[in-house]
């Protein structure tokens, strides 16, 4: 498996393990990918390892600060406890993915939909843990993207309007997609998402799989969250058991 961690793990492995990582320690050149303009582009060895058994995909804009510091944070911990790039990749893919007050946000909708129950297991939060080899998570941008230093939201610049953010979107995000087993169901996190998730199937760059449109966007800040979930929650119910009744 080709995997980029092998080329930064010395970087990570010279990283402090006894404190949090703060900004000063991860926006450096030797873990910037690319910058255009006001965009930055920073590796994080949070998207490395793809689960190519998996059965749902969890899919966000791009990993923030938070969860590039605890990705960068768990793989540095798993480098000196002496574990393998793969094992590393996997490790650091599960703990810092969607972590936080936006994974219960996550889960807590999910079982709403009852889709634990579709998957016979406790509660979609056994996903990240127990029940991980049903799951995939991912971004549309692979790696942190920064606008003037902040979390790149999706609205500015525009993924469409940026060759940049064109690339990652259309070339990177699609192929990781047809690594995966065929169908799937993906779950795009809120319209910016779901807009790049219909473009590239209706470009033919990603099989057909059942998509979750209308899902929220999980994130606190999303202050809709709530009513955009009561508004669409009979349609992704019916979207889930069609999938896993057919």
């Amino acid at each position: 498996m080709l995997n980029s961690l092998s080329i930064f793990e010395q970087a990570i492995r010279a990283l402090p393990i006894d404190r949090s990582l703060t900004r000063q320690d991860l926006f450096i050149d030797g873990f910037l990918l690319q910058q255009e303009q006001e965009l930055s582009v920073y590796y994080s060895p949070i998207g490395e390892y793809i689960n190519r058994s998996a059965k749902i995909v969890f899919i966000g804009i791009t990993p923030g600060f938070e969860q590039m510091r605890l990705a960068y944070e768990e793989a540095a911990d798993a480098f000196h406890h002496g574990a393998t790039i793969e094992e590393t990749s996997k490790l650091v893919k599960y703990s810092a993915s969607f972590a936080g007050p936006m994974r219960r946000n996550l889960t807590a909708m999910l079982d709403e939909l009852e889709l634990h129950r579709l998957l016979n297991i406790a509660s979609t939060a056994t996903l990240f843990h127990t029940n991980q080899e049903l799951l995939h998570t991912t971004s549309i941008l692979r790696h942190p993207v920064f606008y003037r230093d902040k979390n790149y939201t999706g609205h500015q610049p525009k993924i469409d309007r940026t060759p940049l953010l064109q690339h990652y979107a259309y070339e990177h995000f699609a192929a990781e997609l047809n690594q995966l087993p065929d169908p799937v169901i993906l779950v795009p996190f809120g319209r910016v998402v779901e807009s790049t998730v219909r473009t590239l199937l209706h470009q033919g760059r990603i099989k057909k799989h059942t998509v979750l449109f209308g899902f929220p966007h999980p994130s606190g800040a999303n202050g809709h969250r709530k009513r955009q979930f009561e508004e669409n929650k009979d349609y992704l119910m019916k979207q889930l058991n069609s999938y896993f009744n057919t």
